[in-house]
């Protein structure tokens, strides 16, 4: 099929179109870049910043900072590494970014559901437990080694240039992802990866990644991805090594990448295995280990035992639980017991923040009424006032079936 190029997005750049990118930029929020300038004093001057910006992607004299590197926990001992862009860079990406998408969304496979319009998380797992239904019983959980930080970027231009004809847009995106990294003061060049934390990094992952999703398409596999996440079902253990010779070809051969051999499986939904968060085993859906501990750390952080207890952490603490019930209370969930047992984390921390040791007297002497008195969201009692939002879901049934008196 012969691929239909646009030549002149150039001059689509308008004074709309950049103050609608800076809007999305300031809705995201995120760190100020290595030039220090926040996106608060961004807008002190906007208009003024968005009119500069505009004249120099449209004349071609637009020249992105290096990016800032930064690290975030990963694992025990491990560390993802973002390439944090200046406010104005992103600015720019997002108006690239709004301006290229449209030619390449409608193309994308109805199985990709990451950094997309009207899709999420949630989507992918759906799609996944109906395939489950269907008989796909037998996964391939695999895993690109270093996927953002790899990814050629001959391929990627190659690939943006099949459907964008503008010679002053690709040579913009070309210098986004040429821009360099600055770490602990060195400017580091780079050659391979579009990086984690660039606004329109995603879309380029997607763009990449549709190779995949095409050839896993014609040779008929059912499978779900989310950015560079992706499980391939099948009904046999033999159909499904067929499939990981034809994924570790196409990503070796067509996108000069590797899979990581010691995160990339063959299981079962009956063996287990993990998915965006959550763990798929034969008991249902839950939340994986990791993400338990994740969020366990996030409420330690908040409940140092030198530090008062406050009005001001049980809000900081309140604010986290409501993301998290967001995320995993869920109509396929079943989390009932994780839920308990975090709450029973978060009162035994803030009692020993409150009275300053751990002391298992310190249960009755702070009872769990005193904590809803000061206002402490409960994990469990916000995901049973969702219940009612599924509509009797038999799955949200299953998660809170069953309160029983919390006491600890």
């Amino acid at each position: 099929m012969k691929v239909r190029k646009v030549h002149s997005l150039t001059g689509r750049i308008t004074s709309d179109l950049m103050l609608k990118a800076f809007k999305a930029v300031k809705k995201n929020r995120g760190a100020a870049g290595i030039d220090k300038v926040s996106i608060k004093m961004f807008e002190q001057n906007r208009d003024e910043n968005l009119t500069r910006l505009m004249k120099d992607l449209k004349c071609g004299n637009y020249q992105p900072l290096p990016l800032m590197r930064r690290y975030i926990p990963k694992a025990p001992g491990k560390f993802r590494p973002l390439g944090i862009p200046a406010v104005r860079d992103r600015v720019a990406q997002e108006v690239i970014r709004r301006l290229i998408e449209p030619y390449f969304e409608p193309y994308f496979s109805n199985q990709s559901f990451g950094f997309r319009p009207h899709r999420s998380c949630h989507d992918a797992i759906r799609e996944l437990r109906r395939l489950w239904k269907l008989g796909y019983r037998i996964v391939l959980d695999a895993d690109i080694k270093g996927f953002f930080d790899n990814i050629p970027h001959a391929l990627i231009m190659k690939l943006v240039a099949k459907r964008i004809a503008d010679g002053n847009i690709l040579r913009i995106i070309q210098r986004f992802l040429s821009s360099g990294v600055m770490e602990n003061g060195a400017l580091r060049k780079t050659s391979l990866g579009t990086p984690q934390g660039g606004v329109i990094s995603p879309l380029l992952a997607n763009i990449v990644l549709d190779i995949l999703d095409n050839e896993l398409a014609f040779y008929g596999y059912a499978f779900v991805r989310y950015a560079d996440d992706f499980i391939v079902l099948a009904k046999s253990t033999a159909e499904i090594e067929k499939a990981l010779e034809l994924v570790r070809g196409v990503i070796e051969e067509k996108l000069g990448l590797q899979l990581s051999p010691e995160k990339t499986i063959i299981t079962s939904f009956v063996g287990g295995f993990d998915f965006l968060g959550f763990h798929f085993s034969r008991r249902g859906v839950s939340i994986r280990t990791k993400s338990v501990e994740k969020f366990k750390e996030k409420i330690r952080t908040l409940t140092i035992r030198s530090h008062n207890l406050s009005d001001e952490v049980i809000i900081k603490i309140n604010r986290v639980t409501r993301g998290y019930v967001n995320y995993y209370a869920t109509e396929f969930s079943t989390v009932k017991e994780q839920f308990f047992k975090l709450d029973q984390f978060i009162r035994r921390r803030l009692r020993c923040m409150k009275k300053k040791r751990i002391s298992n007297n310190d249960n009755y002497r702070i009872p769990n009424r005193y904590f809803e008195r000061s206002q402490l969201i409960s994990l469990y009692s916000l995901a049973l006032s969702r219940q009612r939002t599924f509509n009797g879901s038999p799955y949200c049934g299953a998660m809170l079936k069953g309160r029983r008196r919390q006491t600890v």
